[in-house]
């Protein structure tokens, strides 16, 4: 059965839109992130590092793949750093408060994602209709 789910996971990422994989990698990194809290309550220091740095990792890709030449990365990339500073503050500090504060800013990106991805949809839509 975990073969099975692995190899759904690795079908869903290969055949993923890029603003699909974009989604992919907001949720990742706030599944990561409750991970962590979870982990700094349980004082689980190894776990709690494990999963802030995978989180890192996901606000690097995210970093990397910007479209740099568009007008809203100069708006977007000081915050994705920003959010990455807050992460490597969090993980410091063992400080759960400064990891939910990261969580929110990437929470409010993953609903604003959604919502344009729904938006991009409904507009193809009527423009096919049209057609």
């Amino acid at each position: 059965m975990m073969q099975q789910h692995q190899a759904y996971k690795t079908n869903s990422v290969n055949t993923a839109t890029p603003q699909e994989l974009t989604l992919m990698l907001y949720n990742g990194c706030l599944k990561f992130m409750k991970q962590a809290k979870k982990a700094m309550e349980e004082k689980d220091i190894p776990s709690k590092n494990n999963n802030i740095q995978r989180a890192q990792d996901i606000i690097s890709e995210l970093i990397i793949t910007l479209d740099h030449d568009a007008p809203i990365a100069k708006d977007i990339l000081p915050l994705y750093e920003f959010i990455n500073r807050r992460l490597i503050d969090a993980n410091i500090k063992n400080d759960p408060e400064i990891l939910m504060e990261a969580y929110t800013l990437v929470e409010d990106f993953r609903n604003t994602w959604k919502e344009v991805m729904k938006q991009a949809k409904t507009m193809q839509y009527s423009q096919g209709a049209k057609a």
